[in-house]
């Protein structure tokens, strides 16, 4: 690239990144629309009332994106009646399939010239499109498209198209986070009616996202069958619940289910325990006892925490997986049993073996078909499919009128971490319910530890834009005094402001003029 292209592309740069003062103004005017607490389809439509208003960005759309079909619906317009309207672009389809697809952004000079405008809306049906463009951006949260933001405007209006794109596309970076809610709050109203429906009914866990589909697929694979299960995943992601799922839905649901705590058991008493001891067997041993695999012969026993057995109990219980039989504590006699084992660790076993703390026989015993829990954290949107399932089971065992959650709470929800997984977002519910006095649970409702993050968040996010605008200003004010000779008075002309607003942002964001003066003695009498 010669040196006079570079040149010109830099310069090109520069130019689409600079806006002009009313661009600004309708930036902010949409960013403290946005930060509001509300309704989010309210405050979206707020802000397409910006873009018309202000920007001469008119019939603005925002689609959002349907995550597993990789459509976009139509969500929001502005003056045009989608009332009744099913709004649906598949992948590729149209200019708004294609941006969404894409991921990049695309821009129609005439409309009347463009065979791929759907117009699905019928809104430019009466209207000379060939007076018209057509802008469309993808609208990004998190190195994703969440959505689509598109508008028309006069094509007589339309100096340059990039610069037209650039501004949408700031304009989109503003909407990202506000759009990405709205797409959950959409999918989880959706996904509602499919909890407690659709669904199994022996099956008591709610999740609709991949990984937790995932693992439904591999219940239903396995619980027909003897195979040895072993379930692992952090703490309170619900192993216990999958335990229960692939019981129920085996030919074994009329047996027992005998769940046992491996870490909550003593190393003096774990044989005992599993397997029984006849009267007498020890010092206490005052009554004949069954053990935990007697009691669950003819169905499931759960071993929860199997990680936490000490060396000598884990070569008692490979015998008895090895052998399907035991003798119980101080007896002769030997018991068979027909029973399926499920497993379940926090622990990395694989690690453990290494480190020579669980008997590598015993963990391939066990290993037969391994199933993974997810994280809450790696759930999506799950979080608040389950934060509404607690909303409902606590507001009814307290007897109160709890029924949503609110967006900025949502906001909270989705940016914590969840270190104590689902249980610890069911212990967060309880609380909020319990503090709750109105329908709907609100950020003061929360863990402090929860609240404190949203004040962060708030003031990161808050700083970031102040900083984008500050920046933009300071440029645009630059460029208007190099233009100027340093003449304020011009400068204010042109930027459609008074002398005195310049003098004052000048020195707020810290402008020296006098390295813009010339030496004419035009530009310094008129300053």
């Amino acid at each position: 690239m010669s040196k006079a292209t570079k040149k010109h592309f830099i310069e090109k740069e520069r130019i689409l990144s600079i806006h002009t003062y009313e661009e600004l103004a309708a930036l902010h005017a949409i960013a403290k629309i946005l930060a509001q607490p509300g309704d989010l389809r309210d405050q979206l439509e707020l802000a397409l009332q910006e873009m018309s208003s202000r920007l001469g960005m008119q019939r603005g759309m925002i689609s959002l994106l349907d995550r597993e079909k990789k459509e976009v619906w139509l969500d929001v317009a502005l003056d045009i009646n989608i009332d009744g309207l099913d709004v649906t672009y598949k992948p590729g389809e149209g200019i708004t399939g294609k941006v969404a697809e894409t991921g990049r952004p695309m821009a129609v000079a005439n409309l009347g010239k463009e065979t791929h405008f759907l117009d699905r809306t019928g809104a430019r049906r009466h209207l000379n499109r060939a007076e018209l463009s057509f802008l469309c951006v993808p609208i990004m949260y998190d190195a994703s498209v969440v959505g689509v933001l598109s508008a028309d405007k006069v094509a007589q209006q339309v100096e340059n198209l990039d610069k037209e794109l650039a501004m949408l596309s700031a304009v989109a970076e503003l909407m990202a986070k506000a759009v990405h809610i709205r797409a959950l709050e959409e999918e989880n109203e959706r996904l509602r009616k499919i909890v407690g429906s659709e669904r199994a009914p022996s099956i008591d866990i709610i999740g609709h996202s991949k990984p937790m589909q995932e693992v439904f697929g591999m219940v239903a694979q396995v619980a027909d069958s003897n195979t040895t299960i072993l379930i692992t995943g952090e703490t309170g992601t619900g192993k216990e619940l999958v335990a229960r799922a692939i019981h129920m839905n085996s030919p074994r649901h009329g047996g027992p289910l005998v769940q046992v705590n491996c870490a909550a058991i003593p190393d003096t008493l774990i044989e005992s325990e599993l397997f029984g001891h006849e009267r007498g067997a020890f010092t206490g041993a005052l009554h004949q006892r069954r053990g935990r695999f007697e009691e669950a012969n003819g169905g499931t026993i759960f071993l929860d925490e199997v990680g936490e057995l000490s060396a000598a109990a884990q070569v008692k219980l490979l015998r008895v997986l090895q052998e399907k039989r035991f003798q119980p504590l101080g007896s002769s006699r030997v018991i068979n049993v027909n029973v399926r084992i499920i497993a379940a660790t926090n622990r990395n076993l694989e690690q453990d073996i290494l480190a020579e703390r669980f008997r590598a026989d015993l963990f391939y015993r066990l290993n037969v078909f391994p199933i993974y829990l997810p994280a809450l954290r790696e759930r999506g949107s799950d979080i608040i499919l389950l934060a509404d399932h607690f909303i409902l089971k606590y507001s009814k065992e307290m007897g109160k009128h709890v029924k949503k959650i609110s967006t900025a709470a949502i906001e909270v929800f989705l940016s914590h971490k969840w270190p104590g997984n689902v249980r610890e977002l069911e212990n967060c519910i309880e609380r909020a319910v319990l503090l709750c006095n109105t329908d709907t649970v609100d950020v003061q409702h929360l863990p402090p530890s929860l609240q404190v993050r949203e004040k962060k968040v708030e003031k990161v996010e808050h700083s970031k834009l102040s900083s984008v605008v500050k920046a933009q200003e300071r440029s645009l004010i630059i460029d208007t005094l190099e233009a100027t000779g340093g003449n304020q008075t011009r400068a204010a002309n042109i930027l459609g402001t008074t002398k005195r607003i310049i003098q004052y942002k000048i020195t707020k964001l810290g402008i020296d003029p006098r390295m813009f003066r010339k030496s004419n003695k035009t530009a310094q009498e008129h300053d």
